[in-house]
């Protein structure tokens, strides 16, 4: 099971840079936790012939990267649809006054732990029950002679 929240920031020219990071003390979602960034918008406000760069540092792979160009009566908008599985990010505006809105879904998936000691064996059993159920259950293969004939289409082989 999986639980979706929506996920927004801004980044502006005094808040340039916004970090996510995953929650690693939440109990219910030890793992499986990503963000997915679909969209980053660049604001109404914005200066015509500025460019506005965001940049993405991702923590696990310690990768700094732009995600996106805008720039005012040319490029408002893009789709990046880029996730970040189980690794803090931080986004800043390294160029431009902004705003840029970033938005996409935070999303946990609840992982199930299994434990080990649930799963007992018998140690009477080596196991040779179960080979044989397997091999028992699998049908047997057959194979079949083809030949080309003189039209290149396949046939099969019958005894004269």
């Amino acid at each position: 099971m999986s639980e979706e929240s929506f996920y927004g920031v801004t980044l502006t020219a005094e808040n340039n840079a916004v970090s996510w990071d995953v929650l690693s003390n939440d109990e219910d979602y030890p793992r499986g936790q990503k963000l997915i960034i679909r969209q980053v918008l660049l604001g109404a406000e914005a200066k015509d012939d500025e460019f506005n760069v965001v940049e993405v540092h991702t923590v696990k792979d310690n990768l700094k990267i732009p995600i996106a160009v805008l720039k005012a009566g040319e490029t408002r908008a893009c789709n990046p649809d880029i996730e970040f599985y189980e690794t803090a990010v931080t986004f800043k505006l390294i160029k431009g006054n902004g705003p840029v809105y970033i938005h996409g879904q935070n999303i946990k998936d609840e992982v199930e732990v299994v434990d080990m000691e649930d799963e007992e064996t018998d140690d009477d059993d080596d196991g040779e029950d179960e080979e044989d159920e397997a091999h028992a259950q699998a049908p047997p293969k057959k194979k079949l002679k083809m030949e080309n004939n003189a039209d290149g289409k396949n046939i099969k082989n019958k005894k004269k």
